[in-house]
């Protein structure tokens, strides 16, 4: 699976529901970034597992027997305290199973929550029936949600959610996949610190997509912008500092860290103590690379406190000749491209020592790239 979290947890949960032997491993960090409670929850299904470095962690061998909800008497608690990821594979995998399999949220905290959004979405679009079952408190009666109402949900809490996946066959067809708010939001950020307009299209204005919310902060900062149904145009914008709970849209983390760098006054990012275990610990890679720009940085022990300068951040680097390390980390390399709308001079790519990082999940970001910071105006 090489770097790719996504793939792993999603991917062993689906081979579980299988028949046979899998090995699945990675690269470097890879082997380092948990998958011990999505493993756990599919041994008690009836799944074999056996770690061959370190316990918890990838590489192992999976013996796969098809997944049995007797043997947990048709109900399973998992947290998403680590990854919504172990959620979200256990729930593409559960049509698969002979019998209907109850998912309960458990655990301390949930994180990443719109991407279990997205995940029913997807469970939805291919026909596969489930119910949405929510509580107000652990003693409550459950309730169940009407058809689609799912897509209301803003945020869950331990012990106050289920779903109930029916067995079902995944219906084949023609998907067209939505734009990629992910990637557009560096391109949006871009809008807010340059020195035009920047307009991303191909982007729902409805999405589920949990990094739509890139524009609620970019307000919450003063930010303009402009929606439209199948667009979105950010303006020139003077920022200003503010408390950001992200918890639900960690891979955003690094590029608003940049846009606090060039807002007034001090940002808080808390909540996001789980991006110690992304591609890079991106609370320490973020805090480190963006020092190296004169950004006054903080590192707090779930996320970070950033003292905005305006347009006062002193770039320094070309001087003294040091090096922006990636990290091996697509979404810091990107976030990090952002500098040279303010700073033309820093030339971040030149600097980079992996700026191919970013093929990981934009391929073309440096050519969409080189067409922004010569223009601006529109990208797709």
């Amino acid at each position: 699976v090489q770097d790719s979290g996504t793939t792993c947890r999603l991917m062993t949960a689906i081979f579980a529901a299988g028949k046979g032997l899998f090995r699945i491993s990675g690269s470097g960090r890879m082997h380092k970034r948990p998958i011990g409670d999505l493993c756990n929850a599919l041994t008690r299904l009836g799944a074999g597992i056996a770690y061959t470095e370190d316990k918890g962690c990838p590489p192992f061998l999976l013996q796969a027997n098809g997944l049995d909800p007797d043997l947990v008497k048709g109900e399973l608690s998992i947290g998403m305290d680590a990854s919504s990821q172990y959620f979200s594979g256990l729930l593409m995998a559960a049509p698969l199973s002979k019998k209907e399999l109850v998912l309960e949220l458990g655990g301390q905290k949930a994180i990443s929550w719109p991407y279990i959004g997205l995940t029913l979405q997807c469970l939805n679009d291919f026909g596969i029936p489930f119910t949405v079952e929510t509580r107000s408190d652990a003693t409550a009666a459950w309730k169940s949600l009407e058809a689609g109402r799912f897509r209301d949900i803003a945020m869950v809490v331990p012990g106050c959610l289920r779903i109930s996946v029916q067995p079902g066959t995944y219906n084949a067809g023609c998907f067209e996949i939505e734009g990629d708010w992910s990637g557009a939001s560096y391109f949006l950020a871009a809008g807010a610190l340059g020195k035009k307009p920047v307009c991303v299209r191909g982007l729902r204005e409805d999405s589920l997509q949990g990094d739509r919310l890139l524009l609620d902060i970019l307000s919450k900062m003063g930010g303009a912008f402009e929606s439209e149904t199948n667009a979105v145009t950010v303006y020139p914008s003077s920022l200003h500092g503010v408390d950001l709970d992200m918890g639900s849209v960690p891979d955003l983390v690094p590029t608003v860290a940049v846009l606090a760098s060039f807002a007034q006054g001090s940002t808080r990012i808390h909540n996001v103590a789980h991006l110690k275990l992304k591609e890079s610990d991106r609370i320490k890679t973020t805090a480190q690379e963006l020092r190296k720009f004169g950004v006054i940085i903080d590192m707090l022990s779930d996320g970070l406190l950033i003292t905005g300068q305006g347009d006062h951040v002193k770039f320094n680097m070309v001087q003294s000749e040091q090096t922006l390390h990636c990290h091996n980390d697509h979404r810091l390399a990107m976030a990090l491209a952002i500098i040279d709308m303010v700073i033309p001079e820093a030339h971040v790519y030149e600097h980079m020592d992996d700026p191919n990082c970013v093929t990981k999940s934009f391929p073309t970001f440096w050519e969409l790239w080189k067409h922004v910071l010569a223009e601006s105006g529109s990208v797709k």
